[in-house]
């Protein structure tokens, strides 16, 4: 029988915004505190019986110029976390980079990232799960077509430009790690989205909603994409060799697709155009089902929390419920993930003002005092470890 990966994440995200008129990074790790009392985190990981934690360095920090690299902080936390027994599921790129390199619309991105991945990968040999880019989607769409961070544009050049970029690193960065970790799994964190129509005046454009928001995997699986969104993308500054690389370069099989999901993931789609949460309707079962046709991969649940701390047991219950159905119907199920271990501050705006509103969706409060979810969830640990075998697609850990 091989381990369920029960996990939790410290929330590491680092874009850029803009704040009267200023660039401004917004560095989550900083805001919650993990920079000071890091220890006291994994020590409190440990103590709700979790062995895996999605867990990433700064990488603007830890690449301040091409080439050099500041290891410091890396060398404690990673060491401490190989000592106490947790395993880390390596975020690479969580939707920001470094200032010298700008932001995802600059061609030289992918290559760039792909070297400070192989340089982690070498200082690191023991690491052999990986989270190269977080949230495709969700970093192309808020940065390059949406507007909300990084280089702040809007439309679907942008997005298409931020998204070739982003798939280019995912999977260059994968190519690289390999070389150093041959055995190296990847477990893709990405938005599981959903758009229905409000009216019939919008169901076409729902349509298109709905196949564009499979492309960060598509392209990063080099899975065939339909004619629609084919020419979306050559539309929209993407060359026909660009896309073909992406078939002949892909490292499918030694993939997990990890899959997020909170009610801000479904949205209406209005028949003038306009997008709304619509909150949750087919929920996490159904849509997950949706991408496990598309690419038969095992899967992971790789985020989940509510901002309501009182009903966020109940949310746990229910993502852990809809995660067994998934398992029911014949989907290879390798882990669950509540994300993140302590409440994060101004992800209700999205990260995209500086307010220091504090968001109770962690296991803990940013005091480090447990919340009701973080108990359930112990529980629901202790009372499930030995019950979900991962049969073949075992992900066995050797340092």
């Amino acid at each position: 029988m091989s381990e369920f990966m029960f996990a939790t994440g410290i929330e590491n995200s680092y874009p850029t915004i803009e704040v009267k008129g200023k660039t401004k990074r917004v560095d989550e790790m900083a805001k919650c505190g993990h920079y000071e009392r890091w220890r006291e985190d994994f020590e409190l990981t440990k103590q709700l019986g979790i062995k895996y934690l999605r867990y990433g360095p700064p990488y603007y920090r830890v690449n301040p110029a091409e080439g050099k690299y500041d290891w410091s902080f890396t060398d404690e936390t990673f060491a401490a976390l190989k000592e106490m027994g947790i395993t880390p599921i390596t975020d690479l790129c969580h939707f920001g980079v470094p200032d010298w390199i700008g932001n995802f619309q600059n061609p030289d991105f992918p290559k760039l990232f792909a070297k400070y991945a192989r340089a982690f990968a070498e200082r690191f040999p023991w690491v052999r799960l990986y989270t190269p880019v977080n949230e495709i989607f969700v970093a192309a769409m808020f940065s390059g077509g949406l507007g909300w961070w990084n280089e702040r544009l809007k439309g679907d050049r942008g997005f298409v430009t931020a998204l070739k970029h982003l798939c280019q690193a995912n999977v260059l960065a994968m190519r690289e790690i390999l070389e150093v970790r041959p055995d190296a799994t990847f477990i893709q964190s990405e938005s599981s989205e959903m758009f229905h129509a409000d009216g019939p005046k919008a169901q076409k454009l729902a349509y298109f909603m709905n196949e564009r928001r499979f492309l960060a995997l598509d392209l990063t699986y080099g899975f065939p994409i339909s004619v629609t969104m084919y020419q979306y993308l050559m539309d929209n500054g993407m060359t026909r060799d660009e896309y073909e690389w992406f078939g002949k370069n892909h490292v499918k099989a030694r993939c997990v697709m990890g899959n997020d999901y909170y009610e801000t993931n479904e949205h209406f789609v209005m028949g003038d155009g306009r997008v709304e949460m619509s909150g949750e309707i087919f929920g996490y079962c159904l849509i997950t089902k949706q991408y496990f046709d598309r690419y038969r991969l095992p899967v992971m649940h790789t985020e989940t929390n509510t901002k309501d701390a009182k009903a966020a047991p109940h949310w746990l219950k229910k993502e852990w419920i809809n995660m067994h159905e998934l398992k029911r119907h014949g989907v290879p199920i390798l882990g669950f993930t509540w994300y993140s271990l302590t409440d994060q501050i101004d992800w209700d705006t999205a990260l995209r003002e500086d307010n220091g509103n504090v968001n109770e969706c962690g296991l803990y409060d940013l005091n480090r005092k447990i919340r009701p979810v973080g108990k359930e969830y112990k529980e629901l640990i202790e009372r499930w470890r030995e019950i979900l075998p991962t049969e073949s697609y075992s992900i066995r850990i050797n340092y």
